[in-house]
């Protein structure tokens, strides 16, 4: 997947931001901690909501790949 792709479009977030904010994490055991830490860095899905589903599958995704 392309790094530049957007995924949150009211915070402006690519796929490439959720990614790196994951690495800023020193540790998380789960999607959902896995999220907060995300939302908080990036401050993805905190406008419409929309993103939600997206940014769920792009953590499961890269936590599966570790």
């Amino acid at each position: 997947m392309e790094r530049d792709y957007t995924v949150c479009n009211c915070m402006q977030v690519s796929y490439g931001n959720i990614v790196d904010a994951l690495r800023e994490l020193s540790d998380f055991g789960d999607v959902l901690s896995a999220f907060e830490g995300v939302k908080e860095i990036t401050h993805c899905s905190t406008g419409c909501g929309g993103c939600h589903d997206k940014v769920m599958d792009i953590i499961s995704d890269v936590m599966m790949r570790r």
